[in-house]
């Protein structure tokens, strides 16, 4: 989105691409009070704010799922679904997708009792036991928000020690509904219609049932770059590989910004930075290309 104002605002030619508005910040759960000028705001109505100023500036929007862009002689084909387009330069900015734990039941489960989003899913499991898969601050954000209606909470996390920061440890030990079980291993998800059971393994190698009737997967997250696998450079963590100080990838006319290219630092504000720098360098190109 902050992309789109910065191209907006060069009166480019171009058209925002997106299966949804907000990325990972339409799944946070709790206030989000970093961001510059906005002491304590939610997901929701900074979203509202960013879709708002898309607005005023008339910027197009097609809503629809990138599947593959192709390099051709005078710039780039754009597949949407059956739909091609045709683009000059093309910024990447996918963000990253929730990591799954890819264990036996987790899928025959999702809307059964497993979830990735505690927001849309959470009030459902009022007055029950729920288990949150992870230790950082996605996790604990997750369990600080489920506290409202779940009767207890479970927060598992793989290696042996938490990663949030102490403002998240803080909230959630105050709802005194949280339990903190350390190196367990998830092994699979039970149970017959719906959830019933999660089983992990800690160092020892002795596995432990845990009775919870819904399972919350907050285990990170994984940048949203395999459509381009075969055009561009990925790290080995997957995220595009590209130049800091000018957004440019291996491919003349393609930028990358946000959480999907190799940036240290996965915050909102730092997104949105990169955003404006890589429209910015998308309207130098295009300018170079008539020159």
């Amino acid at each position: 989105m902050a992309a789109a104002i910065y191209a907006a605002r060069q009166k480019s030619d171009f058209v925002l691409v997106t299966k949804e508005f907000g990325g990972q910040m339409a799944r946070k759960e709790v206030a989000i009070e970093n961001y510059p000028g906005m002491e304590s705001v939610s997901a929701q109505d900074l979203i509202a704010k960013f879709r708002g100023h898309l607005g005023k500036l008339n910027v197009a929007v097609k809503i629809g799922e990138v599947l593959e862009i192709k390099k051709i002689e005078n710039g780039f084909e754009v597949a949407i679904g059956k739909e091609i387009l045709a683009a000059r330069a093309v910024i990447v900015a996918t963000g990253s997708e929730p990591r799954h734990l890819n264990v036996v039941g987790e899928k025959e489960f999702i809307g059964r009792g497993v979830g990735y989003c505690t927001t849309c899913d959470g009030p459902l499991f009022a007055r029950r036991v729920v288990a949150v898969v992870g230790g950082g601050n996605a996790a604990f954000e997750a369990a600080i928000f489920l506290a409202d209606f779940a009767k207890k909470i479970y927060i598992l996390e793989r290696g042996a020690k938490i990663m949030a920061d102490a403002a998240n440890r803080e909230l959630l030990a105050k709802t005194g509904k949280a339990k903190i079980i350390l190196n367990a291993k998830i092994l699979r998800v039970e149970g017959e219609n719906f959830v019933q059971g999660l089983v992990y393994q800690d160092v020892s190698g002795q596995e432990t049932n845990l009775p919870v009737e819904g399972v919350f997967v907050k285990a990170g997250y994984q940048p949203a770059s395999a459509f381009v696998a075969d055009l561009v450079e990925l790290n080995d963590r997957g995220e595009i590989e590209f130049d800091c100080v000018t957004q440019k990838t291996k491919i003349p006319g393609l930028f990358a910004a946000g959480d999907v290219s190799e940036i240290k630092f996965k915050q909102i504000v730092v997104a949105a930075g990169e955003g404006a720098k890589a429209a910015m360098a998308a309207g130098e190109y295009l300018r170079s290309l008539k020159a």
